[in-house]
């Protein structure tokens, strides 16, 4: 089960992994806590009903990752900075919401499908948003209630975050709020790294998971990292996208792992990343 907060986070940070498990026959579960329907979007989208765009756009991504079901929370989006909840009914933000209530639904929805797997973020949220940072701490303890046995915090390599920042500064034109030293505490440490998945091999169901989320690809006049990312040539994208990182807390010091399920219960060990 892949836990994330809004649709598009899956197609940045689990979609290849998501592709890998579910080309090799396991069932995979997509669950966003709410539905993005206070991301950045042109005029026009926003007219229409973010959340609901954003809604259809998640299955489209599932369904090209080869997902058995997509679930949602039911908990509005809180934005980067507080406002109105604005999903149906005046439904709670996820970032205030209680961590036991929100756990609860997580459980129940690990206890039906027998979850033996629950990939969240790390405890920074990655970049910091409260969604994502409510993930983290929401997804724990569901896992704590479901007994869930593996727990994966989805991240990203700091040390090659910051360093293709640095290359992509040469040719890219970031925006002018675009704070290139807030990612020096984003996302995990190279040596707290776990896991390094290596998805090649499915960077063309990736890309179109990416690209699924249409809404995503600008807002307000600038070019979103999503369009940025998928506009990257084959073998480039492949080179920038081609492997995906976790963290699981409590492993005993070892090689980085390749596999995703490498630590289930009764799973064999697979090969060190090399």
């Amino acid at each position: 089960m892949f836990f994330h907060a809004h649709p598009d986070d899956e197609a940045l940070l689990t979609a290849g992994t998501m592709a890998r498990l579910a080309g090799e026959g396991h069932r995979v579960v997509l669950v966003l806590a709410t539905a993005g329907e206070r991301g950045l979007a042109p005029t026009s989208l926003q007219e229409r009903g973010l959340g609901e765009v954003r809604r259809a756009e998640a299955h489209a991504s599932a369904r090209i990752l080869g997902c058995s079901r997509v679930a949602f929370l039911g908990y509005a989006d809180s934005g980067h900075a507080p406002g109105p909840a604005q999903a149906g009914g005046g439904a709670q933000p996820f970032a205030s919401a209680g961590v036991e209530e929100a756990a609860g639904r997580l459980a129940a929805l690990l206890t039906e499908e027998r979850a033996d797997l629950l990939t969240v973020y790390d405890p920074a949220g990655g970049y910091g948003h409260p969604d994502h940072v409510q993930v983290h701490r929401v997804g724990y303890r569901a896992a704590r209630l479901a007994g869930t046995p593996v727990v994966l915090e989805a991240t990203v390599d700091r040390t090659l975050l910051l360093r293709g920042l640095r290359a992509a500064s040469w040719v890219h034109r970031f925006p002018p709020e675009f704070d290139r030293d807030s990612f020096r505490q984003a996302y995990g440490a190279r040596s707290e790294i776990t896991h390094r998945v290596p998805v090649k091999r499915h960077w063309r169901a990736k890309r179109a998971s990416m690209a699924a989320h249409l809404s995503q690809a600008r807002g307000g006049d600038s070019e979103r990292t999503l369009a940025a990312l998928g506009r990257l040539p084959g073998p480039a994208f492949r080179q920038v996208l081609g492997t995906e990182w976790f963290i699981q807390r409590g492993l005993p010091a070892g090689p980085v792992l390749r596999d995703p399920l490498a630590t289930l219960p009764g799973a064999a060990a697979t090969a060190p990343a090399r």
